[in-house]
């Protein structure tokens, strides 16, 4: 049965049946129910469908990522999919590559699909309009990973200012003085506090670097190879590489073994979020571990509160980091440790 004989039957034109089975407003609800149960009878949509529609849900959620092919977003996909499955919900899944105007046209995708929440990895402090869209359209939002301060949201992350400045006092305890640091974009709330930790550490010991010592790439592995190839090419090469993602850690050691430099011996790599242990029996990355999944799982969690009308309170949630002592460091060769470290929820 088609929406043309849906209409036919309950006396409506087909544009208004098209309204509510899209959800859109400007319909009695009268009519909505009335073109909902003959929808319904005429096999003209699923009993399921016209319950969600009869609440105004989708039961679709929208995750917006940086970038699926870094294995950071591919495990918060996994862990979103499955508990949004867990709660009787679709995900619809998309990725911006940091990339203003995709983040505008998947953000309105959303709004037209009719989605009852999104979780998104991916703001910048200069996305504002892109919040008050989804404001406007009454669809809650999480914060995850990243986060905008004055963004009234949940937020369910880390403390990565906290972690960095563990990392970077274990690396200081190796002696090194000379520090290169390799962040991601700086629009990154996390990739800010990240490399805002290691420089507040090593000044704290009275190491003062030069502004060229303080990197920010593409958050990739290919961001990584062509930060270090940039700091041969100037001959500022350091003793240790402190890296703000594992995918960039992994690019900075591939580009220094292109150049037959060893690592640990000739210069020491750290990373940041616990994505490779066990990748490579070469790779023993000295990192802080991230639980994503579990991050994932709590996001979605606090945003299916909010779209069932949970109200208070907006909630920033931390959950523990472990820093992973592996021997990229410089430390030696034994069954990687870890440190963990507490944290909890926050008001």
């Amino acid at each position: 049965m088609s929406a043309a004989d849906v209409a036919r039957a309950v006396g409506v034109s087909p544009a208004t049946v098209s309204y509510v089975m899209n959800g859109r407003s400007g319909v009695s609800e009268e009519t909505r129910a009335r073109v909902l149960e003959v929808a319904e009878e005429l096999g003209h949509t699923s009993s399921a469908r016209a319950d969600r529609l009869r609440s105004h849900q989708t039961r679709v959620i929208g995750l917006v990522l940086t970038d699926i092919a870094n294995p950071f977003y591919t495990e918060i996909a996994a862990g979103t999919i499955d508990a949004a499955r867990t709660r009787g919900y679709e995900v619809f899944l998309a990725h911006t590559q940091e990339d203003p105007a995709t983040l505008r046209s998947v953000v309105d995708a959303m709004i037209a699909r009719h989605v009852d929440g999104v979780v998104v990895t991916v703001l910048h402090p200069d996305d504002g309009d892109v919040i008050r869209s989804l404001r406007s359209a009454r669809i809650p939002l999480i914060q995850l990973s990243r986060r905008i301060e004055r963004i009234e949201a949940d937020f369910v992350g880390i403390d990565d200012r906290a972690a960095a400045s563990e990392m970077m006092e274990h690396v200081l305890e190796h002696g090194y003085r000379d520090i290169v640091t390799i962040v991601g974009p700086r629009v990154s709330s996390a990739s800010a506090a990240r490399e805002e930790g290691f420089t507040r550490i090593a000044e704290s010991h009275g190491i003062r670097s030069l502004a060229s010592h303080h990197i920010s790439t593409y958050l990739s592995e290919q961001g990584g190879y062509a930060a270090v190839e940039g700091l041969l090419a100037r001959k500022t090469l350091p003793r240790v590489i402190v890296c703000g993602s594992d995918a960039i850690a992994l690019g900075a050691i591939s580009a220094l073994r292109a150049h037959s430099i060893s690592v640990p011996e000739d210069v020491a790599v750290t990373g940041f979020d616990g994505l490779f242990p066990g990748a490579s029996p070469l790779v023993e990355l000295t990192t802080v571990n991230q639980p994503r999944r579990e991050m994932a799982e709590q996001a979605l969690e606090l945003l299916t509160r909010r779209i069932d009308g949970a109200g208070g309170s907006y909630q920033s949630v931390l959950r523990a980091h472990q820093l992973r002592i592996g021997t990229t460091c410089g430390c030696p060769r034994k069954e990687p440790t870890t440190v963990p470290v507490t944290a909890g929820p926050t008001p």
